[in-house]
């Protein structure tokens, strides 16, 4: 098993199995259609590859697995794989955290500083929102659309119609106000696109504070 994985990995990384080196191979089992394996390595050899050439990628394969790799492997000290493992375990760790902040909803937390919190379930399917925000004893709640090439605003606002009611029955039930926050990706982050309804939120926040 660990040959083959030792194989099968430098194989893809060095690209030997790839069209330019084996042919199309799927095109051609397709064209052949065999009802054996024989047939199949009889038009192969014949119409696409020669043994003698794959015997030639599996000599290359076995100088890169002796030779290349051999010497990388034989390049890692102790202190590589030493600081690999805090870099996977401290720095990628925190680069994932600090993606999830940065998304939508901890931009919001941010700029309200208040604490937004993800629907429960049953929220999600009666009252079509994906976060909310308690206020004392009553709650906002929040639905985050992406807008892209897939998802249009007018189809988004023809979603909203139709969600109006779920809405409505969500301000009746826990007092406050949903609020659609529409996302862009600019570059690699993530940033609100209707950024007005910002100040709508503060203002129903500062409601229901009252209340």
């Amino acid at each position: 098993m660990a040959k083959e994985w030792i194989l099968n990995s430098v194989m893809n990384r060095f690209q030997l199995n790839f069209k330019r080196n084996v042919g199309p191979t799927s095109e051609s089992i397709r064209k052949c259609a065999p009802k054996t394996i024989d047939e199949w390595r009889e038009y192969y050899f014949k119409n696409d590859r020669t043994k003698e050439h794959i015997e030639e990628l599996g000599k290359k394969l076995y100088i890169k697995i002796t030779e290349v790799i051999q010497a990388e492997v034989a390049g890692i000290t102790e202190e590589d794989c030493i600081k690999y493992m805090l870099q996977m375990v401290i720095d990628r760790t925190f680069d994932g955290y600090m993606t999830e902040i940065q998304t939508i909803y901890g931009q919001l937390e941010k700029i309200l500083n208040v604490k937004i919190e993800p629907a429960p379930d049953e929220w999600d399917r009666l009252f079509n929102i994906d976060f909310f925000i308690k206020i004392r004893d009553k709650f906002i709640g929040l639905q985050i659309k992406p807008i892209n090439n897939g998802i249009q605003l007018p189809e988004i606002f023809k979603e909203k119609a139709i969600q109006e009611e779920t809405h409505k029955q969500f301000t009746e039930g826990f007092g406050g106000k949903v609020f659609y926050i529409y996302s862009v990706k600019v570059g690699e982050k993530k940033e609100i696109y209707n950024k007005e309804v910002i100040e709508e939120i503060r203002k129903e926040i500062k409601k229901l504070e009252k209340e």
